[in-house]
């Protein structure tokens, strides 16, 4: 059972069903100040939501204020052993995933500030990539030691680890010796990974030795063991790395029977439908990075069909931004330690999945405001994402007024999730098709 079967749980919440599209006021700054309102946007996120050891995290109030698990209640798997509904719950998920936007930026202003702060989120990855104690094991977040994670990861946080580091080196930020740095942080990590027939490592205290798999032969697996396997070959030059990219390209497995390209080639599809597929985006931007590093052309092709596929199938969740109220005052529970209360002893993976689920299904009554910025603020800003990572020019030219739609909206010093951080890269990609935007 993967996170995404556990999130089915928010699914029977009647808020989230039946989307209409409600004409809901913008935030007080005039339209056509899109630029202004993604520099508010990538303020607040430097202002809040990174912490101290560079690493971005989920929540916080409007100060800037979480409270961050100790050493000891990580260690207890508490509140559960994946670290789930905490603030410090996808950190290399996020700092992999929101240096795509950064080094966008990068490329656009060409500003040492910038480089400055993809350098840190860098060395956040880093940083995640040295706790634990086990090989290859890349962490979600620290407690207040600064050095115990959460005890299990995930392929949705090893993936965008991987996907962040090769954008900020394809970008060409790093420096000589950090890039010698960063790659062979890669390949070790990438090493471990294939020992373990892909399996992702956890660290000795959690209650299962692996936390789920890139061999799967699905959206969450196929792109994500592509993209790892072709980056290395293409980081190292090792020939190895592109016999192992091109075999498994072609390996075919799975039900119905396809190979890891024909689902590259089918786009964003999950085996279990779901009405949130913010996730998601950590197998399109490998597909991206793939058609970007690819010289085949008949595997580039596949990699573009991928991408318009995804991006025709997410566009439709773009409108979402009109349900959401600016003036909503509903709940916002960011006493976490609240759900220990169904907290008990997990000694398998299905053990920590079972605590989530009991978990979430009370969180999702006691922060209705998280249901909001979840269903109404991430979901349309990470479809406007996966958009804008389609070649296809007149996808994103077709929905572009939603998506600065989206952008103008939201008040974001209100808050209270990390979430909108997309808001970035999807500008940015934007203003590479439209110089010059409203």
């Amino acid at each position: 059972m993967s996170r995404l079967i556990v999130f089915l749980a928010l699914l029977g919440v009647s808020s989230f069903t039946n989307v209409t599209h409600l004409p809901v006021e913008r935030s007080s700054l005039p339209v056509g100040n899109d630029s202004l309102i993604m520099e508010k946007a990538h303020d607040e996120i430097w202002r809040r939501f990174v912490d101290k050891h560079n690493v971005v995290i989920d929540f916080a109030d409007t100060n800037g204020h979480f409270d961050r698990p100790t050493a000891d209640e990580f260690r207890q798997n508490k509140p559960n052993a994946l670290g789930w509904w905490t603030p410090t719950e996808n950190g290399s998920m996020f700092n992999g995933l929101y240096l795509d936007g950064i080094c966008q930026r990068w490329i656009h202003r060409n500003q040492q500030a910038d480089r400055n702060k993809a350098k840190k989120l860098v060395e956040g990855l880093l940083l995640l990539a040295s706790v634990g104690d086990t090989p290859g094991f890349i962490g979600r977040g620290v407690a207040t030691d600064g050095k115990t994670p959460p005890s299990m990861g995930s392929n949705d946080q090893t993936s965008p680890w991987f996907y962040g580091l090769w954008r900020y080196v394809h970008t060409g930020l790093a420096e000589p010796a950090e890039r010698r740095q960063i790659i062979a942080k890669m390949e070790e990590v990438a090493n471990v990974l294939l020992a373990a027939d892909w399996k992702i490592p956890t660290t000795t205290y959690a209650p299962a030795r692996y936390r789920n798999s890139f061999a799967t032969f699905n959206w969450e697996g196929a792109p994500r063991m592509l993209f790892i396997l072709k980056a290395m070959h293409q980081l190292t030059g090792d020939v190895k790395w592109d016999t192992l990219y091109r075999a498994a390209a072609y390996e075919t497995g799975g039900e119905p029977r396809r190979s890891r390209l024909q689902i590259c080639a089918e786009g964003m599809m999950f085996d279990v439908p779901k009405q949130f597929r913010w996730t998601g985006i950590s197998s399109t931007v490998d597909v991206r990075a793939l058609w970007e590093m690819e010289s085949d052309p008949a595997m580039r092709k596949a990699y573009e069909q991928g991408l318009n596929a995804s991006a025709r199938s997410a566009a439709k969740d773009i409108l979402r931004w009109h349900q959401f109220d600016n003036q909503d005052t509903k709940t916002f529970l960011h006493d976490w330690r609240r759900l220990n209360q169904w907290w008990v002893p997990q000694r398998s993976e299905q053990d920590a999945l079972d605590v989530s689920a009991k978990q979430l299904t009370e969180l999702v009554n006691l922060s209705p405001r998280r249901n909001q910025e979840l269903g109404f603020v991430r979901e349309p800003l990470w479809m406007a994402w996966i958009v804008t990572l389609a070649p296809d020019a007149k996808l994103m030219k077709q929905y572009r007024d939603e998506m600065l739609g989206a952008i103008s909206h939201f008040q974001y010093d209100t808050l209270y999730y990390s979430q909108f951080f997309p808001v970035e890269t999807v500008w940015f990609r934007l203003q590479k098709t439209s110089p010059v935007l409203r």
